[in-house]
């Protein structure tokens, strides 16, 4: 049995975005009920980023952000295979959230490496995830680019 690479790159966003949006439910859980962050022990400090000015924007933590990022990324990986309307724009819908995504978790955790000399776990979780999503959706685009569906995949074939 054959899978195509749009359906197995789908798999991969929908667990990536997943796994980002709990993560980014247990960050705002965390930050708006002030209660204890887990850290594994000698795998950061996840206390001095919480606690740090970088945890909110506009007053509102991080982790609210990243459920609405990871719940749209999960609704238009999923609604848009059904909706016609979506289905033509979804996949670049995917890449320039998944590019401000990518770019705002490379900018947090430049943050943590180089101001606070730490890092958290969770936050390295999101940005991890969030990079699988934003590189799977380049594969996406390459794979569906006119130049590989007109040769069948192989840009160097004759048309």
């Amino acid at each position: 049995m054959h899978t195509s690479p749009i359906k197995k790159t789908t798999v991969i966003i929908k667990i990536a975005s997943i796994i980002g949006l709990l993560d980014s439910l247990y960050l705002a859980y965390v930050k708006i009920a002030k209660a204890p962050i887990y850290c594994t022990p000698g795998l950061g400090d996840c206390d001095v980023v919480n606690a740090s000015r970088w945890s909110e924007l506009f007053g509102i933590p991080l982790g609210i952000y990243g459920i609405a990022g990871f719940g749209l990324i999960l609704l238009l990986v999923t609604l848009g295979i059904r909706n016609q309307v979506i289905r033509k724009h979804v996949d670049l819908a995917l890449f320039g959230i998944s590019l401000a995504g990518f770019l705002f978790s490379l900018y947090l955790t430049s943050i943590e490496v180089f101001v606070l000399k730490t890092y958290c776990q969770w936050c390295v979780l999101s940005a991890a995830a969030m990079s699988v999503i934003f590189i799977t959706t380049i594969i996406r685009l390459v794979v569906k680019s006119p130049t590989n569906t007109a040769s069948g995949g192989n840009k160097h074939a004759k048309n």
